[in-house]
């Protein structure tokens, strides 16, 4: 007999909650906890895809610096990996791609071809300068002559996005890493698949100035997976009230 007012109580409260319901706010809500509950799964799929990508660049950053090899090299494999190259920079054919320091200032990347002893080239990314050095006059001590020996991380090309502006070869101002393109450009057939960025070690004049290479990447997935979640509990809350609301006024 208990169980039985139990079971008619509950159904009088379930055709109360219903009967409550209004269907406009009601499918609204729905609509935005789907909403929100998606968007904390996107971001912890993206907290377990960001976590892998530092994974492997620590691996990759703990390897020992090793010469870069000739020929054909795996880009995936030196990507994020410490390098050494020697060869020739050819500072007449240098490529400006416009970017801010490390600090955030405006200036570009002074990206160099280096010639190896075979022929070969790499497109060394030598540093910052600020907006006012940038042409090659305003910064002759660093324009090192002769046979050099420099080290940097690899790095791959990467895509020009949606927000951001096409290359202007005329000007020869850069704003993506399009290595095929700086390569068609300055006449080179014969280059390595990625390119190399300097380290820290000073130049000649102060300029440009190496170790730029953005190898820290935040990580703030789980926060934004846990203010989604936390919305949607906040809206279920809220409408839980609501519906009380409506069921203390029916009655």
């Amino acid at each position: 007999m208990a169980k039985l007012m139990t079971l008619k109580t509950l159904r009088t409260f379930l055709r109360e909650v219903f009967s409550a319901l209004p269907l406009v706010p009601s499918l609204m809500t729905a609509i935005a906890l789907v909403l929100l509950l998606g968007l904390g799964v996107w971001q912890l799929e993206r907290l377990q895809w960001k976590s892998e990508i530092i994974a492997i660049i620590d691996a990759q950053m703990a390897l020992p610096a090793n010469p870069l090899p000739f020929g054909d090299l795996d880009p995936d494999a030196w990507r994020y990996r410490k390098a050494h190259v020697e060869g020739r920079f050819h500072h007449d054919k240098e490529i400006h791609m416009y970017a801010a320091s490390s600090a955030g200032k405006p200036g570009y990347l002074i990206i160099t071809p280096l010639e190896r002893s075979d022929g070969s080239f790499v497109l060394f990314n030598r540093g910052w300068v600020p907006l006012d050095k940038h042409a090659p006059e305003t910064r002759k001590e660093g324009q090192i002559e002769g046979l050099v020996s420099v080290s940097g991380v690899g790095r791959k090309p990467w895509l020009q996005n949606t927000f951001v502006a096409d290359n202007d070869l005329e000007k020869n101002i850069w704003f993506y890493g399009d290595l095929d393109g700086m390569a068609k450009f300055l006449g080179i057939v014969h280059y390595a698949p990625i390119f190399l960025e300097a380290d820290a070690t000073p130049n000649p004049g102060g300029l440009p100035i190496g170790g730029q290479s953005r190898i820290k990447i935040s990580n703030d997935h789980l926060s934004y997976a846990l203010t989604w979640f936390s919305l949607a509990v906040a809206l279920l809350i809220v409408f839980g009230f609501y519906v009380a609301e409506q069921i203390r006024t029916r009655r």
